[in-house]
């Protein structure tokens, strides 16, 4: 799921199974649409070694109820769809376009030789608070409905599995809702068909967290969580012990302070035993809930040492990653200041001891107040450009309980949208969504962009309506990057 559109590129030799991950880009499938599997995970197929992707499949003008679509891809970039595996189902009790099909997992089970789908089912008030259950004998489904129950009796909303690979035996993790009497995260253990659940192996009590996953080292066990806050980005901290019974650690951050995890919540994680490597990968969601059809993924190497018993995200733009050695590396770009460019309009640079050279570019809005970047490389091939800005709209930043706004009642937006034009060419204009940051944090967005071969590409930005306004978010510089294939690696 690496790339913006899946171009077939001819590769230099020797790179031919490694592929760009672009976390935060626009991820096309292999028909040219926008990878829809969000919220979801990625299970291997036994047999083949393929990677098969499940997600929420996100409707236009519909928030919840669009069923579970499902990916399938050889080396975690370019994805192939084979539609939806569990499809909505008219006045179905669980399944209706009005009911909630949240995080998705599948699990092979080895007693029954099949695929089991196992979900977060609920009605559009979060009043039932179950698991959903489906199976297949095909890992691409279609997975027929089974049952929708309360595990053991208890309450079930954000849903997450794991599998340990020590002993084959799978987990259900889900948190318990948002009452009084919940607000924990259960561990508990599914039994040996992974058609019901067995017992709870652990209960993270009262940390008041969702979104759970667990990576598994030869020696540890790290639970990753989410706070809840709405679709607002927070801190995701981590847990860790020697045991899944525990005890567990104190949860602890996994990405720098302020960054919000990069704008993402957590949800899943893969790990890749390669031939020379083994790769752990997070797999977040960056949500947009002014149009979740256009929601973005954020999927991270994580770095764990086990002897500091500690585990980090780790930020690239571009990384290639080869999932037969297991091995990535990130990919070097030019960077172009904001403080060398050009501006015009209302648009001027203003001292900020943050950002590169002390300067970022604000003011930013519409067609008439832009900033250009001049004398810039391309190859006359698709480059991958990531822009690095800030956007303080939200009124704090803060992590707020449910997401809610600062507490006067304002409103609070989780993006602005930018226009991007290449070279002058205002008949094409490109749509940058940059999500909010904190004051004084700069984070980047990725646009897949054709530049002229040479040195003399301009890049303008200025502002797009964002439902709000036309403002566009300060700039502090844009990077370029080689296209896939080429030079440019460490």
């Amino acid at each position: 799921m690496a790339r913006s559109r899946m171009w077939t590129l001819v590769l230099l030799a020797g790179l031919s199974a490694a592929k760009y991950i672009v976390p935060g880009g626009r991820w096309h499938d292999t028909d040219g649409s926008l990878v829809n599997a969000h919220a979801g995970c990625v299970t291997v197929d036994k047999q083949t070694g393929k990677f098969w992707l499940f997600g929420e499949h996100k409707t236009e003008g519909q928030t919840e109820g669009g069923g579970v679509s499902v990916y399938s891809s050889d080396d975690l970039a370019t994805w192939e769809s084979h539609g939806l595996a569990l499809a909505p189902v008219e006045g179905h009790p669980y399944l209706s376009p009005s009911n909630i099909i949240q995080r998705p997992k599948v699990i092979y089970s080895k007693a029954t030789n099949e695929y089991h789908m196992w979900w977060h089912a609920d009605n559009s008030t979060y009043g039932l608070l179950l698991q959903g259950y489906a199976r297949s004998p095909n890992i691409s489904g279609p997975y027929t409905f089974v049952s929708a129950t309360a595990p053991l009796g208890n309450w079930s909303q954000d849903f997450g599995v794991f599998t340990d690979y020590k002993d084959g035996r799978s987990y259900a993790l889900y948190s318990n809702g948002d009452r009084k009497e919940g607000r924990d995260v259960y561990l508990t253990s599914f039994n040996e068909d992974v058609t019901g659940l067995e017992k709870v192996v652990h209960r993270f009590d009262k940390y008041d967290l969702e979104a759970p996953t667990i990576v598994q080292t030869e020696k540890s066990y790290y639970a990753i969580m989410s706070h809840k806050t709405g679709y607002r980005p927070n801190n995701v901290v981590a847990f860790r012990a020697d045991s899944l019974a525990g005890p567990w650690s104190q949860p602890f951050i996994v990405a720098p302070l302020n960054t919000r995890t990069y704008n993402s919540q957590s949800g899943f994680t893969l790990t890749i035993k390669g031939k020379k490597k083994t790769t752990h990968l997070y797999l977040g969601d960056q949500w947009d809930s002014n149009s979740l059809w256009e929601s973005r993924y954020i999927w991270l190497p994580i770095e764990i040492d086990d002897r500091k018993k500690t585990l980090n995200l780790v930020w690239h733009d571009v990384y290639d990653l080869d999932v037969k050695s297991g091995e990535w590396s990130p990919v070097t770009g030019r960077a172009y200041l904001a403080a060398d460019a050009k501006t015009a309009g209302g648009a001027f640079k203003q001292e900020a001891n943050f950002a590169s050279k002390g300067t970022i570019v604000t003011g930013i809005y519409g067609n008439d107040s832009t900033v250009t970047f001049e004398g810039v490389e391309g190859t006359g091939k698709p480059q991958w450009v990531s822009f690095y800005y800030q956007n303080t709209d939200d009124m704090g930043f803060g992590d707020q309980p449910g997401g809610t706004p600062d507490r006067i009642g304002g409103t609070w937006q989780l993006r602005r949208i930018a226009s991007v034009v290449v070279n002058g060419n205002t008949e094409k204009v490109e749509t940058l969504f940059q999500r909010d940051t904190h004051k004084g944090i700069i984070l980047s967005t990725p646009l897949l962009l054709t530049l002229e071969k040479g040195k003399k590409n301009t890049i303008t930005v200025g502002g797009l309506w964002n439902g709000f306004d036309y403002k566009g978010a300060d700039l502090d510089r844009i990077v370029v990057y080689p296209p896939e294939g080429t030079a440019g690696r460490h």
